[in-house]
């Protein structure tokens, strides 16, 4: 179970660290990582603002997942039960960050065009 945990907290680090260059506005338009729908990639401008919005979200995702991790471990579950509880915790953030995403790129866009 420790495996697990160690696991889990470095995957939501990795989240994390992966949320600051998009929440910055660092990470260019690519193929590779960040919220990578034709209308970002062909809109530079429209790529900025909802990575910048997706990456909050992802960096929440990432701590969600790292807190369920270190406060779970101690609850003497099922690795199973563990395991679900952590990935349950990642998803009711990273889903609804997805949707809402989205929605922000769609509201964005539109408001920007002429």
């Amino acid at each position: 179970m420790l495996f697990l945990t160690v696991f889990y907290v470095v995957a939501g680090l990795g989240l994390v660290l992966l949320a600051l260059p998009l929440i910055k506005r660092k990470a260019k338009p690519n193929v590779l990582y960040g919220f990578r729908v034709p209308q970002t990639l062909n809109n530079p401008a429209l790529w900025y603002e909802v990575n910048a919005y997706f990456g909050r979200w992802l960096l929440a995702s990432g701590a969600a997942t790292v807190l369920a991790a270190v406060a779970l471990y101690p609850a003497k579950l099922s690795v199973d039960a563990y395991a679900w509880a952590v990935l349950v915790a990642f998803a009711v953030v990273f889903v609804p960050g997805l949707v809402l995403s989205w929605r922000h790129m769609n509201r964005w866009a539109k408001s920007t065009t002429p």
